[in-house]
């Protein structure tokens, strides 16, 4: 499952000297990462009332070369495995010329929302990542 999203970065991002603050291209992760599942055909809040919660359970990010006000930014997020327990999506955050600004894992769990406890990826997320990993 691959998706890619472009946009400007933002005055508020970024920090005196004009360069995003590196908190933000975990937000960029985020964006990226959600349209992505949206996209995908099982939105997060469907996730929810199936009972299920995806919270964040570890964030790797390297910093590569600083994306900078007036940049217009392009964040894709991928996956190249089927989940079990734990889904990993690969992450890059580039600039108009292409460069590499960072990259990144983004390791989600799975929560039963009522009990709080571990649980499997939901069928209905496993099916749609299986399927985009057929066309690769």
């Amino acid at each position: 499952m691959y998706f890619e999203t472009t946009f400007p970065v933002r005055y508020y991002e970024t920090d005196q000297m004009g360069v995003v603050h590196h908190s933000n291209y975990i937000r960029y992760f985020e964006c990226a990462r959600n349209a992505m599942i949206d996209q995908g055909g099982y939105p997060i809040q469907d996730c929810e009332r199936d009972g299920v919660t995806i919270p964040v359970v570890e964030v790797e990010c390297k910093f590569k070369h600083p994306a900078r006000m007036g940049d217009v930014i392009t964040v894709s997020a991928s996956i190249d495995k089927v989940p079990m327990a734990k889904l990993v999506i690969h992450q890059t955050v580039r600039n108009q010329e292409g460069a590499l600004c960072a990259e990144g894992d983004v390791t989600l769990g799975f929560l039963n929302k009522a009990t709080g406890f571990p649980t499997r990826c939901p069928d209905r997320l496993v099916q749609l990542i299986e399927e985009s990993l057929k066309d690769k």
